[in-house]
């Protein structure tokens, strides 16, 4: 194989591996030691040309109506923020919001089709997002993780204790999960504080696989967080340490005198604040209203019914329960427990 053949096989193999395998385009740059200027050009090529605009020498082929750079600015407008750092009142990409950005941003008008098939040359796909908000303290998280936690995990295990994620949560039968554009394999952060729903539950989840619920009547508060907590240690038989939020109802007086009126029975800890993502709890929650939404609701009644369905069925299903403990912000405590 002569080098030019050698040059437009490489160019091939890059592009593949980033609309093909969807590699992210940083590092597959890195891979194969090419400048990110040059790979975005491949990917203009292509765009414009398909793989003969690859092949060594070819300059034929209608006119590009991106350049590498524009490619490259779509790529980092999406990767590197969201469509309110470009003046626009959402904070998820979409296919329209692209579209306009682009026609606002760079004067080129593109139809919507092509504006997903750009972002699929890009690497990047419609993903759900991951909610994050902007007062979670980086120093607090890392004390959690590295001092907290583990000294919490030791004493439950001195004590014999089974150790619960609890969290409660609001459900709202029109609540709807959102999609937005961002690197494959990459799960895309949106910084926002949160929404409202309707119907009240509270749940716990160990790293075992076991779960807890009870629906709330009326607004959560300290007594009826401590008949969870009671119930809890109940179902246990033995200690528990109970891991929450910073509610204020967790905190409070009543809450903080009943648990020391336990005299080891029950043990609480806090998450940082801000850090629902550190709480596999959380995810029973994702799972419960994302399966909840796709069913047809005509009353509250029918929506405590039909929820108390879903979480039942999450709680036999004990593979899934011990999954909430395995992924990137969560799998912190089995790797702590096991140690």
């Amino acid at each position: 194989m002569s080098r030019t053949e050698e040059r437009s096989k490489k160019r091939k193999e890059v592009v593949e591996t980033i609309i093909i395998r969807h590699e992210p385009v940083h590092l597959v740059a890195r891979i194969y030691n090419i400048p990110i200027r040059t790979l975005f050009d491949w990917l203009s090529r292509y765009r414009s040309g398909g793989w003969d605009a690859l092949k060594e020498g070819a300059r034929k082929g209608r006119k590009r109506k991106l350049s590498a750079d524009d490619m490259k600015w779509v790529y980092d407008a999406v990767t590197l923020g969201n469509p309110l750092n470009h003046q626009f009142e959402f904070c998820l990409w979409t296919l329209n919001i692209v579209r306009e950005m682009i026609a606002r941003e760079r004067g080129i008008k593109l139809s919507k089709s092509s504006v997903s098939r750009l972002l699929a040359h890009l690497g990047l796909s419609p993903q759900r997002p991951i909610y994050k908000s902007y007062k979670q303290d980086p120093r607090k998280i890392e004390k959690y993780l590295n001092k907290t936690f583990p000294e919490l995990a030791q004493q439950a295990k001195e004590l014999g204790a089974e150790i619960y994620f609890v969290d409660e949560a609001s459900v709202r039968s029109d609540s709807h999960r959102g999609f937005t554009w961002g690197k494959v394999g990459e799960t895309p952060v949106v910084k926002d504080s949160g929404g409202r729903f309707g119907l009240s539950v509270i749940s716990g989840v160990t790293p075992r696989g076991d779960m807890r619920f009870s629906f709330i009547e009326g607004t959560m508060n300290s007594k009826k967080f401590i008949s969870f907590l009671k119930k809890l240690q109940g179902d246990a038989g033995r200690p528990i340490v109970v891991v929450v939020d910073n509610a204020k109802y967790h905190h409070s007086k009543e809450t903080q005198a009943f648990v020391k009126a336990q005299k080891g029975a029950i043990l609480m800890a806090f998450l940082p604040s801000y850090s629902p993502e550190l709480n596999p709890d959380e995810q029973v929650w994702n799972h419960a209203k994302a399966r909840l939404a796709k069913l047809p609701i005509a009353s509250k009644e029918a929506m405590k019914k039909s929820l108390t369905s879903i979480l039942r069925s999450i709680q036999k299903t004990t593979s899934l329960i011990k999954s909430f403990f395995q992924l990137k912000d969560t799998s912190y405590i089995s790797a702590t427990i096991n140690r």
